[in-house]
């Protein structure tokens, strides 16, 4: 297998046990304390991953993640990553066959324990949250001003956590508020009577809220500056309870096209929908062929080329780099 064969599916069980599969990404257990995380070319729409796959897109995942984890700290202070590094564990580097597969999408994190919830900030009303405000005037339950246009920015960024849904199920909205019975469960959108507070406790709510929107707005301003609008964003994070106190950590793949949605910013136009850098050609062209939520859909090849240069072309404003291959 060469390094530009599309790779859908992963099985390095000879040399690590497998510790869990996910919508694109297969983790091993290298030692109790540090994970590999490989980046597969598969891709996921309406919670369904494709049976085909984009090509080069776990490189670029891997490469664009390693490149925030490198620069986001010193925008961010104080902030800690499970980042370790992208070498390969020695028994993929010494098979060439492997090492050739594995290299650039492989990356190496601590272990740590994952809080089960989506931390979303949106910067931009679009997609689902345009839906919502066109229906009831609200955004995660929450109530907007009156007169917001599709692709608006917001005043401020605001945070609607989610649940983080087992494969093959849907992740649900739910409420940022503390308490039970606040004013924001069981509106529309929301699971009822469901808190971020109730799920991890008010303590690490309150701080995955922080950390998720001062992340957010200093990506944004540093995407500006190279010609991207990073419409809104999905983190996650987890507890490292070898501190005293436990922190909380900034985990997984973060502000790439499959976690964000990337619009050009010279061609942004308030009002419309945008011509994006991320996945959304390829949902559009799901909901345009009534395929959204089906199993098992391939993609036509231009529908393939096309995502993948989105991804690309993000991944090259940001960095400033061609990608690796």
């Amino acid at each position: 297998m060469s390094a530009d064969t599309i790779l859908t599916s992963t099985d390095l069980t000879a040399f690590f046990p497998r510790l869990a599969s996910g919508k694109v990404r297969d983790v091993y257990t290298l030692s109790p304390s540090t994970l590999l995380f490989i980046a597969t070319d598969r891709i996921s729409a309406y919670d369904v991953v494709l049976s085909t796959g984009i090509p080069g897109k776990g490189r670029l995942l891997t490469q664009m993640s390693a490149h925030w984890f490198a620069v986001l700290p010193s925008l961010v202070p104080g902030l800690r990553t499970h980042f370790v590094s992208m070498a390969l564990p020695s028994a993929l580097e010494e098979n060439t066959e492997l090492a050739d597969v594995y290299r650039g999408r492989s990356m190496q994190v601590r272990r740590l324990k994952v809080f089960p919830i989506e931390s979303i900030v949106r910067g931009y009303i679009t997609g689902s949250a345009w839906a919502e405000y066109r229906r009831s005037g609200t955004v995660h339950g929450g109530r907007m001003r009156e007169g917001l246009r599709e692709s608006e920015m917001l005043e401020e960024p605001i945070w609607t956590p989610s649940t983080k849904a087992e494969a093959g199920s849907k992740d649900e909205n739910i409420s940022p508020e503390k308490g039970k019975g606040n004013a924001l469960a069981g509106t529309e959108g929301l699971a009822d009577s469901t808190t971020a507070a109730e799920l991890i406790g008010q303590n690490y709510a309150s701080q995955i809220r922080d950390l998720s929107l001062r992340i957010y707005s200093a990506a944004r301003d540093y995407a500006l500056e190279r010609g991207i609008i990073i419409a809104d964003t999905k983190f996650e994070f987890a507890l490292d309870e070898s501190t005293s106190p436990p922190s909380v950590v900034l985990v997984d793949e973060v502000l790439t096209p499959d976690s964000s949605r990337f619009w050009d910013k010279e061609k942004y136009e308030v009002g419309r929908p945008q011509e994006s850098l991320d996945k959304q050609y390829l949902r559009d062209w799901l909901t345009k062929n009534k395929l959204k939520g089906v199993d098992g859909v391939e993609m036509p090849r231009e529908v393939a080329e096309r995502t993948a240069r989105g991804y690309r072309e993000a991944y090259e404003r940001l960095t400033g780099e061609l990608q690796q291959r």
